[in-house]
C-alpha cells in the first residue's frame, strides 16, 4: 500500500498517514517507532513535551531508511514561547533528534493567557524556516482567532494547524478557516482515545466493510483530507492502522459518521489552556 502525500502550501509534501508517539514512554519509543517504520510509515510526529524526541531520532538512524524518506514533526514546548527561549528549545529539539533540520516544527499551544504573545513566537519560527533548519512551520491547537492573527501579523502562512479532530468533534469551523487560508489540517486524537470505536454507527460500518472500527474512523479522516498519525505500541495495531487504503466510504457513510459530532473534546480547550510544565 502507498500512503498518499499531501502538498503543503510551500510545496513540501507530507505523508497523509503518520505515526504518533504522544503518551508513549521514552523506554518504548525507539522500538515502537522502529516497528512503525518497518510496517511502512514514513511520517513521525513527536514533541518536546512528550519527552521522547531522542528515542525517535535513535529509531530513525537505526532503521537504515534514508533520512530524506522520513518526514519528522516536533513542537515547541509551552514554557519556551519567548523568542530567545524558542531558539534554544528548537536547537534542543534538533540535538535530541540528532538532525540538522526538521521537516515540520509547530507551536504546540497558543497559550493566549500568558505574557508572551504567540505572534512573537510565530515570528521566531519564521526565522527557522528562513534559515532552512525547518522545511515547514505551523501551529497546533490554534482556534480561528489565533490563526487569523498569525496570518495577518506574520509574514509566512502556517503550513498546518494540528487540532483535535474525531467524529465526536468534527471541527468544521476550524477546518474551514484552515482551508480558506491554505493551511492543512492535522487531526490529533483521531479516534477520540477510543471513545468512538463502540459507537453503533461505526461498528455497523466496520461490519459492512469487513474492517475494524478504528480503520473505518481513520478512513473517514483520510477522505476528509485530514493528516493523521495514530499511535500504538502493539505491532498488530500499528499494522491495522496502516491498512486503510484498500476500501472507501460512500458520501452517505461519510455523512453518517460526521453526524455523530457533539463538539466533545478529549483534550483541553485552546481558548483557556495555559499550562506550562
Amino acid at each position: 500500500m502507498t500512503v498518499p502525500n499531501i502538498a503543503l502550501n510551500n510545496g513540501v509534501e507530507i505523508p497523509q498517514l503518520g505515526f504518533g508517539v504522544f503518551q508513549i514512554d521514552p523506554s518504548e519509543t525507539k522500538d515502537a517507532t522502529l516497528t512503525a517504520l518497518e510496517v511502512g510509515y514514513r511520517h513521525i510526529d513527536t514533541a518536546e513535551m512528550y519527552g521522547n524526541e531522542k528515542e525517535v531520532g535513535e529509531a530513525i538512524r537505526e532503521s537504515g531508511i534514508p533520512r530524506d524518506e522520513i518526514f519528522v514533526t516536533s513542537k515547541l514546548n509551552n514554557g519556551f514561547h519567548a523568542p530567545d527561549d524558542a531558539v534554544k528549545a528548537f536547537e534542543g529539539t534538533l540535538e535530541a533528534l540528532g538532525l540538522d533540520k526538521i521537516d515540520l516544527f509547530l507551536i504546540h499551544w497558543p497559550l493566549p493567557g500568558i505574557d508572551v504573545d504567540f505572534v512573537d513566537t510565530w515570528k521566531t519560527l519564521e526565522g527557522f524556516y528562513r534559515d532552512g533548519r525547518a522545511r515547514s512551520i505551523g501551529v497546533s491547537n490554534f482556534q480561528p482567532t489565533h490563526l487569523r492573527r498569525v496570518i495577518q501579523e506574520g509574514e509566512i502562512v502556517p503550513a498546518v494547524n494540528q487540532i483535535e479532530v474525531h467524529p465526536y468533534l468534527t471541527q468544521d469551523e476550524v477546518r474551514a478557516v484552515n482551508t480558506e487560508h491554505g493551511v492543512a489540517t492535522e487531526a490529533w486524537s483521531p479516534i477520540a482515545q477510543g471513545l468512538v470505536l463502540d459507537n453503533p454507527v461505526v461498528t455497523g460500518l466496520a461490519n459492512d466493510k469487513g474492517k475494524t472500527p478504528a480503520q473505518v474512523v481513520l478512513r473517514w479522516h483520510v477522505q476528509r483530507g485530514d493528516i493523521i498519525f495514530p499511535k500504538s505500541v502493539t505491532r498488530s495495531r500499528v499494522e491495522e492502522n496502516f491498512d486503510i487504503f484498500d476500501f472507501e466510504l460512500t458520501d452517505g457513510e461519510m455523512g453518517t459518521i460526521s453526524a455523530l459530532n457533539k463538539d466533545e473534546r478529549t483534550g483541553p480547550d485552546p481558548d483557556v489552556f495555559n499550562y506550562i510544565p
